[in-house]
């Protein structure tokens, strides 16, 4: 039984963190306590300001809402630097998050100890940008459908919103949201859809006037070895206004290394070389992850790939001979 008041509280505030509700019985006996002693408990956090909200049902609970301040969290040494390293590299793939993440981290390594800061550190050092397929289009989700939508996400609670296809058609949808993914510059979330009784991803930026429906339903299981590995498929298999797959002379593990997620696009042909598939709507998307690839022994394209290569090359080969030529003499020596 935990009999230190002040330990027991800052537990307790610890596990309504964790999780959106608990039973009062189960929370006791985490803490090892009485229900009353746990009802005092609750009435101390929300006079110190935590808004500890009651539940019904059969055995009562408690969850911890919003409120009108945001209440200090506990983090375990783990958490604080994966958050950390988290806003390190914040991306701008959400609406305003590269100086969000900034102001965030200069609070939070305040009050970092100096044995995780050294942590933080070696872990970003360690880290290196992998090849973003997709970067030269990212598009930006919005931090208030990211926030609903991971909540619903995690409370297996059915949304509805209005989505826009790829041919610009817009409609009406209702999913069990599963997970969220970033990949290839965007977001996706992996769900379930209910009028359509199949799985689909969705990209956030496509996504509109989300709204949540109260009903949870219990999870279902994903076709496949995870949310990530889903969205990599259905990207590798969506359909391509060009084609162009590389040979690449590297361990396809050294390729998938360098890659975002996308591993159905990398096929091993020896131990030493793969293919690529590269193929996509954009020109110039193919051109820079070609690029980025190195190494590249080979590769099949469609003409208009082909041309735009031939060309951007021309371009930036006329650019290096330019730079090249001596600077003509001044006038004063030729005088």
């Amino acid at each position: 039984m935990t009999t230190d008041m002040p330990a027991r509280m800052l537990r307790l505030l610890s596990l309504l963190q964790t999780r959106r509700e608990w039973a009062g019985t189960e929370l006791a006996d985490r803490l090892g306590v009485t229900t009353r002693t746990l009802r005092r408990d609750i009435d101390r956090l929300r006079e110190l300001g935590y808004p500890v909200e009651g539940t019904t049902g059969r055995c009562g609970g408690y969850r911890l809402a919003a409120g009108t301040a945001m209440p200090p969290l506990l983090l375990d040494d783990d958490e604080a630097i994966a958050i950390a390293v988290a806003l390190r590299t914040a991306t701008t793939d959400v609406t305003g998050i590269g100086e969000t993440a900034l102001r965030a981290l200069v609070k939070l390594e305040q009050v970092l100890p100096a044995r995780l800061r050294t942590q933080v550190a070696a872990v970003q050092q360690a880290t290196t940008a992998p090849v973003a397929y997709g970067s030269g289009e990212r598009a930006q989700a919005d931090p208030a459908v990211l926030a609903l939508l991971a909540a619903a996400c995690r409370d297996h609670e059915i949304v509805t919103f209005g989505y826009t296809t790829r041919h610009g058609t817009p409609g009406p949808r209702r999913v069990e949201p599963h997970a969220l993914v970033p990949a290839a510059g965007r977001w996706y979330l992996v769900a379930y859809d209910v009028q359509q009784d199949d799985w689909r991803t969705y990209r956030l930026d496509r996504i509109a006037s989300v709204a949540t429906t109260g009903r949870r339903v219990p999870p279902r299981e994903l076709p496949a070895p995870g949310p990530a590995a889903y969205v990599a498929a259905k990207i590798a298999t969506a359909p391509a206004r060009y084609r162009a797959v590389a040979t690449v002379a590297a361990p396809a593990e050294a390729v998938l290394a360098r890659t975002q997620g996308l591993p159905e696009r990398v096929t091993p042909l020896t131990a030493d070389t793969c293919t690529v598939d590269l193929s996509g709507d954009h020109l110039a998307r193919i051109a820079q992850l070609l690029t980025a690839l190195g190494d590249t022994t080979a590769l099949e394209a469609d003409p208009e790939v082909l041309a735009h290569l031939r060309t951007t090359a021309r371009r930036t080969l006329r650019l290096a001979e330019d730079r090249s030529e001596p600077d003509p003499p001044s006038a004063e020596k030729q005088e």
